[in-house]
C-alpha cells in the first residue's frame, strides 16, 4: 500500500499574493477618503460672531476718534487765542516802530544840524547854576524816552513770544490731527471689510420710551432732540445734524436746550458734575469705559440713547452691555 504524503496548506502562486495586497492597500485608501470626506468643512461666521468681532475692533478704533475729537477742539480754542493775540500785537507793533522812528528823526536832526534852538536855547543859558540843571533835564528827557521805547519793546517782545508758542502749539496738534486721522482711517476699512461680509438684513429702530420722574426743561429738550434722531447714521467726527458720533450726539442735544459742550468725551466729563449710579437722573450723560472713550444720554431705568458706532445708527439700548465709568449731570 502506498505511503500518503504529509498535509499541506495549498501553495498560492506570488502573483495572486501581490494582487490581494493591492486590492487591500485601495480599500484602506478609499475607507481614508470617506473618513476625510466625513469631516464637516468650516462653517462661515454667523451675523453674531461678525458683530462681535466689530465691536472688538470698535474698542480699538473709537478712543482714537475721541482722541481725534479732543485734539479739535484743542485746535480751535488755540487759534481763536492766537488771533486775539494778533490782534493786541498790530497796535503794539505800530506803537514800537512810530517811537523808533521819533528816535530815528532825533538822532538824524543832531546829525545834520545839531540840536534844535529849544535846546541850543537852553544850552547857551549862562545865569548861574542852570547849565547843570539843564543838561540834568535834557539826560532825564532821554532816559525817559529810552523807558518808553523799552517799555513798548518789551511788551511787544512778550507778545511775540506768546504766539510763537501758541504757532508751535497749533503746528504739533495739526500734526497731531494728522496721525490720527491716518490711524482712524486704517481701522475704519477693517471695519468695512468686516461689514462686507455681514449679511444684508433691514433693522427698524425704535424711538426713545415715554420718560417718567424729575427732569429738568433743559433735559427734557436734550432728550426730545437726542431720541428725534435714533435711526441717524453714525460717522466719526460728526454731530449732526444728520449723523453723529457718541459725543458729537450729546453736545448737538443739549446746545438745543442753550447748553454748549464740547465735542470731545473727556471735556464733557469735566463740564458736568458727578452723580452716582443710585442718584442718575434722565438727562444725565453716562460714560464708558476707564478712559471714557464712549458716552450716552441717559434715559432712567438703565437704557440710554447713543451712537454706537460705523454700521449701527442712534439707537436706545441698555447701559450695562458696556463697563459704566460714571455718571454726570450738566443741567
Amino acid at each position: 500500500m502506498a505511503t500518503m504524503p504529509p498535509h499541506r496548506q495549498p501553495t498560492r502562486p506570488a502573483g495572486l499574493r501581490r494582487v490581494v495586497h493591492r486590492l487591500l492597500t485601495l480599500v484602506a485608501a478609499v475607507a481614508v477618503g470617506a473618513g476625510m470626506l466625513a469631516v464637516p468643512a468650516h462653517a462661515a461666521p454667523s451675523p453674531e460672531e461678525i458683530e462681535a468681532a466689530i465691536d472688538k475692533q470698535w474698542e480699538q478704533l473709537e478712543p482714537t476718534i475721541e482722541q481725534y475729537n479732543k485734539v479739535r477742539a484743542q485746535l480751535k480754542v488755540n487759534r481763536k487765542k492766537s488771533a486775539e493775540l494778533q490782534k493786541k500785537i498790530e497796535p503794539l507793533a505800530l506803537q514800537s516802530e512810530l517811537a523808533m522812528n521819533q528816535v530815528g528823526e532825533l538822532a538824524s536832526r543832531y546829525y545834520m544840524t545839531g540840536p534844535s534852538q529849544e535846546i541850543s536855547a537852553l544850552l547857551v543859558n549862562t545865569q548861574p547854576g542852570t547849565l547843570a540843571e539843564q543838561l540834568t533835564m535834557l539826560d532825564r528827557l532821554a532816559a525817559q524816552q529810552r523807558k518808553e521805547v523799552e517799555g513798548v519793546l518789551a511788551v511787544r517782545r512778550k507778545y511775540d513770544g506768546e504766539k510763537k508758542k501758541l504757532d508751535a502749539l497749533i503746528a504739533a496738534e495739526a500734526k497731531q490731527e494728522k496721525d490720527l486721522a491716518a490711524k482712524k482711517t486704517k481701522i475704519n476699512a477693517e471695519i468695512k471689510r468686516l461689514q462686507a461680509s455681514m449679511p444684508k438684513t433691514t433693522v427698524k429702530v425704535s424711538g426713545c420710551p415715554t420718560i417718567n420722574g424729575v427732569v429738568s426743561t433743559a433735559a427734557q429738550t436734550a432728550i426730545r432732540v437726542a431720541c428725534a434722531q435714533v435711526g441717524e447714521p453714525y460717522v466719526w467726527g460728526a454731530d449732526g445734524p444728520d449723523s453723529f458720533d457718541c459725543s458729537g450726539l450729546t453736545q448737538y442735544a443739549y446746545k438745543a436746550a442753550g447748553i454748549y459742550l464740547t465735542h470731545f468725551t473727556g471735556a464733557q466729563w469735566n463740564e458736568g458734575r458727578y452723580v452716582s449710579r443710585s442718584e442718575a437722573r434722565p438727562g444725565d450723560l453716562v460714560f464708558f469705559f476707564s478712559d471714557l472713550h464712549h458716552m450716552g444720554l441717559y434715559l432712567g431705568g438703565g437704557i440710554m440713547v447713543h451712537a454706537p458706532r460705523t454700521g449701527k445708527p442712534v439707537q436706545v439700548t441698555k447701559i450695562d452691555y458696556m463697563p459704566v465709568a460714571g455718571f454726570r449731570r450738566v443741567t
